[in-house]
């Protein structure tokens, strides 16, 4: 039985597990990006963070050893971080909710959602740890995404863009390059002008780059339509955390002010709350609109 064969639930379990060892290998992206002096795959084994001590293959098993181990390295002890097996888990229903989702006979355009996916995967954990997105994430889209869209036309066969130009029929290529383009234009744009307003009212950076070059990348793959979308839903986002964040941090202050017995006014209170609890990554909120997007396009569309 090959793919086309698949019932749904079977290509979402079978793109469910190979989806948990792509976790594992973006694990070590995660981990090695951000640092100068090492690469994917340099060094060439897996070791231990803390004392350094190559990981054997059965101890690099997804979930499965991160269980066996009780979170544990077994040379130092080194607890084992819950990303680990979260970054695999979230991997493998990604995965498997995108295969489950597309049609058999669009196995091209899976690849590309389950590439993208693993990418967003990488620059929202990254971004979580150090306030970065790895331009390996952020430029590789924006050089994907005409790449894609002229050997793949079909990646934008719900961009209203791109349907048009092709007159209701089988997207070609240069609408699809079109769509690509504008939808590019209009992610990079719209957040490197509201960082460009934002640093002259506030004196201040007020939008990363990395996050104007992820978002110029993920638009040209969903398209304009898409785009704005995915700003919204990303915004959305961010403001209830950030709202949450707040009031977490304005616990903390005033659980501290009640602890020791002092009279700080609840105003002074909210506004460190505001201050510290305000910093925070807006790629993984990118990420997670252009994701929806990508996988449930229609769907978004119609609950706008």
């Amino acid at each position: 039985m090959n793919w086309y064969e698949l019932p749904d639930v079977g290509r979402a379990v079978v793109a469910g597990v190979f989806g948990l060892f792509v976790g594992s290998f973006l694990n070590v992206a995660i981990y090695r990006l951000p640092r100068d002096d090492m690469s994917v795959s340099n060094p060439k084994r897996s070791q231990c963070p803390s004392c350094k001590r190559p990981i054997r293959w059965y101890e690099n098993l997804p979930v499965l050893s991160w269980v066996f181990l009780l979170g544990r390295c077994r040379g130092c002890g080194w607890r084992i971080p819950w990303r680990y097996p979260l970054v695999e888990l979230l991997t493998a229903a990604l995965w498997a909710f995108a295969a489950w989702r597309s049609a058999p006979a669009h196995w091209g355009v899976l690849l590309v959602q389950l590439l993208v996916l693993a990418g967003l995967v990488v620059a929202t954990f990254v971004d979580f740890d150090c306030f970065e997105i790895p331009d390996e994430v952020s430029i590789g889209g924006i050089v994907l995404a005409p790449v894609v869209a002229l050997i793949l036309p079909e990646i934008h066969a719900d961009t209203v863009l791109a349907v048009h130009l092709s007159h209701g029929g089988a997207i070609e290529r240069w609408p699809a390059l079109v769509a690509t383009v504008v939808g590019m234009a209009v992610g990079g744009g719209i957040l490197w002008g509201i960082g460009w307003i934002g640093e002259k009212i506030y004196g201040r950076e007020a939008m990363g780059f990395g996050d104007v070059k992820l978002m110029c990348g993920g638009g040209g793959l969903v398209g304009p339509g898409g785009t704005l979308a995915a700003l919204l839903i990303a915004s959305l986002a961010a403001s209830i955390v950030g709202v949450a964040n707040i009031l977490r941090v304005l616990w903390i202050v005033r659980a501290r002010v009640r602890r020791r017995g002092t009279s700080r006014p609840f105003r002074r209170s909210l506004h460190t709350a505001r201050i510290v609890g305000r910093y925070l990554p807006f790629g993984p909120y990118l990420a997670l609109g252009i994701g929806i997007v990508l996988l449930a396009w229609n769907d978004v569309r119609a609950w706008f």
